[in-house]
């Protein structure tokens, strides 16, 4: 059981390797590109959430 823990964790340093890990740069950007659509698709639906629920109290 032992020796098939050492190889599994031989063969996760060995695919880590293989990555092909972002340079700063690019984490930066797609980390901003997260951000701004997560900030306009929260002000989007809490536009949308508040003239429903305008909408709905003027019929109720």
């Amino acid at each position: 059981m032992y020796e098939r823990a050492i190889t599994f964790l031989k063969d996760v340093r060995a695919e880590l390797v293989k990555v092909s890990w972002p340079s700063r740069d690019e984490l930066v950007g797609s980390t901003t590109v997260v951000i701004v659509v997560s900030i306009v698709f929260a002000a989007f639906v809490g536009l949308v959430d508040f003239l429903l629920s305008i909408l709905l109290s003027r019929f109720l």
